[in-house]
């Protein structure tokens, strides 16, 4: 399966649909992208607007991937820093490929998009994302080229009794 990446597209109809559904299925799948399931669209709509309007001022960029038939099957949002010490470097989150997709390739098509758009952006040294331990999405980033370093301990709380590592992970461009 292909994936083909856009920068920046077009916010619209179509595309905030897509990102819903996207949002909306990953997370019902147990991905972990700010929820846990079950969710509707609705209870999703509010992080995906805030995201969309950060887009929208130019304090995030987004990246799209689409399948051969042009429904968006990934995405991930590169945030910039308005920290004056910390301009140097991206926040990634909301990292997602579609579950009918995930297996063949397309997590490291997006990653490998993500890092060659921030290649681009002037002044950024560095990509940092966080991800929630017992996932296996550390794994999947360390073989992306991000390193582990940092750890907190139980700092996600996905239920009662089941708590997981914030784990924060760096990519050195």
């Amino acid at each position: 399966m292909s994936l083909t990446c856009e920068l920046d597209p077009v916010i619209d109809a179509e595309l905030t649909d897509g990102l819903l559904e996207l949002w909306t299925d990953v997370s019902n799948e147990g991905g972990a992208v700010s929820f846990v399931p079950p969710v509707t669209p609705e209870d999703v709509r509010p992080e995906l607007e805030c995201s969309l309007a950060a887009v929208g001022t130019g304090q995030q960029r987004l990246l799209v991937g689409r399948d051969e038939d042009g429904r968006i099957a990934a995405s991930a949002f590169l945030a910039y820093n308005s920290h004056r010490l910390k301009t140097h470097w991206l926040r990634l989150h909301a990292v997602m490929v579609h579950p009918a997709h995930q297996g063949r390739g397309c997590g490291r098509t997006l990653m490998a998009a993500v890092e060659q758009a921030a290649r681009g952006f002037h002044g950024i040294e560095a990509i940092r994302l966080v991800c929630r331990g017992g996932t296996g999405a550390e794994l999947f980033y360390g073989r992306c080229g991000y390193k582990e370093v940092g750890r907190v301990p139980s700092a996600i709380r996905v239920a009662p009794g089941d708590d997981r590592d914030d784990v924060i992970m760096l990519l050195t461009l």
